[in-house]
């Protein structure tokens, strides 16, 4: 995005320093208030012809205009980064991913992505160009668990398939907030981009069609362990549909309250997946146990909230 965007000062704008301000009026074109106060220091931020200054209060009416600059290339390199592949054969590798990494390069993670991890241990499917090679289906970079990768554009072909059939199962763990009395039920709830704040996704009227089932597996006084199965495979769907339900995912940064447990990180975690060979039609289920904050957790809360 290079195009040079004006925005006219309103009334609640000229309250507040024109950084904030424009991070605020410009936040569903996902720029940040640390991006914009680059643009100002490199005079891409102007009134009236001249350069503003970040900490500067303009009047309402008045014409800003900024003109990003374009851009950085994002480009997947091989890394050697180590990875936890559960299972490999000529068309399909089905990875642990860890907590804390992104699947693929995106502006501000541009390096030791899943995808880099990849190209450094072979070759991938090609047909979702240089950036996603061989992904199928993401998972949050603060979720963990499993993800099943093509090597092959025939196998990719064939796994996105199984995914848009809703043939693969998806099951996955998490600590949320507060006691689920039943031990069982259905969220059928769409789920579209936030209006009101484009970062985030919210069960939406005339979203699309999301459906999550859950099961309790353990309670706590404060807390609940339960099974997510994703029926559906949209953004943020197990955190948008437990936070609309009134029990976010513990840790989530987010969609949950502000920080309740000791230790960091997101209690989820994408346990077990199915999926159906592309050459030979086995059908193959692989399980991986939570991480060992994750595992610690629950004994913490065994101990200190039974």
């Amino acid at each position: 995005m290079t195009a040079p965007i004006d925005w006219t000062v309103t009334a609640a704008g000229a309250q507040a320093r024109i950084d904030k301000a424009l991070a605020t009026a410009l936040a569903d074109q996902d720029i940040t208030r640390s991006q914009i106060q680059k643009w100002i220091k490199e005079g891409r931020v102007t009134a009236a012809g001249q350069p503003v200054n970040a900490k500067a209060k303009l009047a309402e009416g008045t014409v800003v205009t900024v003109t990003p600059s374009a851009p950085a290339p994002i480009a997947a390199e091989p890394e050697d980064i180590p990875l936890d592949i559960v299972y490999e054969d000529h068309d399909v590798i089905v990875v642990n991913k860890p907590q804390g990494m992104v699947v693929h390069p995106a502006p501000g993670h541009h390096h030791g992505t899943l995808v880099n991890a990849l190209l450094a241990h072979g070759q991938l499917a090609t047909i979702n160009g240089a950036i996603r090679p061989g992904i199928v289906h993401r998972i949050d970079k603060d979720t963990s668990g499993l993800l099943m990768v093509a090597k092959n554009d025939k196998a990719q072909q064939s796994l996105t398939a199984q995914l848009k059939a809703h043939k693969n199962a998806r099951k996955y763990l998490a600590i949320v907030h507060g006691v689920i009395h039943e031990d069982q039920g259905t969220i059928d709830a769409p789920i579209a981009r936030n209006p009101k704040d484009r970062k985030k996704m919210a069960v939406v009227v005339d979203g699309r069609e999301a459906v999550t089932h859950f099961k309790v597996l353990r309670r706590f006084r404060h807390y609940t362990y339960i099974q997510a199965v994703l029926e559906t495979g949209r953004t943020h769907q197990i955190r948008v549909h437990m936070a609309y339900i009134g029990h976010p995912v513990a840790g989530d940064p987010l969609y949950g309250p502000a920080k309740t447990l000791p230790g960091a990180g997101q209690f989820l975690h994408a346990a077990t997946l199915s999926l159906t060979q592309p050459t030979t039609g086995e059908e193959l289920t692989f399980s991986a146990e939570p991480p060992e904050n994750f595992r610690e957790m629950l004994k913490w809360l065994a101990e200190n909230d039974d």
